[in-house]
């Protein structure tokens, strides 16, 4: 007898999540706790008063510690041109040979912004909810930087992908809303 709430198989699950199309970001900390930075695409925007994102972190990544203790990211949205630095962060790479990859400055938190992102949204961590395997953070954001990027590297169907627009028009603040 099936129940309302029967779990479905972690397998089936995933390859159904192939087919969801994600942005591809570098989420990094840094503070009392260490300089650390993961590659994300389970971040969306909460609401935009007050401007917050929802980013999940497994429990068991490298990056853990440091981004709770820390309790400040920056998301780095990521551009085509990113692709390799995304497999970087990642990796089993150590986190000294990852940021030794880009160049990077800060904001308001002092998390790490990378030089020529598409969009850096710098956050404090507002609130934290444990869910299976990972950590959903609630991030309030407090600082933005722009870079007028017209492309954006996504990952479906288990491979990276581009998505631009060819009239950089297109990519002004009057489309930034997108659905709800």
């Amino acid at each position: 007898m099936r129940t309302s709430m029967q779990d479905v198989a972690s397998r089936d699950y995933r390859d159904a999540m192939a087919c969801l199309g994600a942005a591809v970001n570098i989420v990094t900390t840094d503070g009392a706790a260490g300089r650390a930075g993961f590659t994300a695409s389970a971040i969306c925007s909460v609401t935009d008063d007050p401007p917050t994102l929802l980013v999940c972190i497994h429990r068991g990544s490298s990056a853990y510690a440091s981004v709770t203790r820390n309790k400040a990211v920056c998301v780095n949205v990521l551009s085509a041109r990113h692709e390799q630095l995304s497999r970087l962060f990642g990796g089993k790479v150590p986190a000294e040979e990852r940021f030794a990859a880009a160049d990077w400055s800060t904001l308001t938190t002092g998390a790490p912004v990378l030089a020529n992102c598409a969009a850096a949204f710098d956050c404090r961590i507002a609130d934290i909810v444990n869910v299976g395997t990972h950590d959903v953070l609630f991030c309030r954001v407090v600082a933005l930087q722009r870079s007028g990027c017209t492309d954006n590297l996504i990952y479906f169907g288990r491979a990276y992908h581009t998505v631009g627009v060819t009239d950089p028009a297109e990519a002004g603040p009057e489309s930034a809303s997108g659905p709800s």
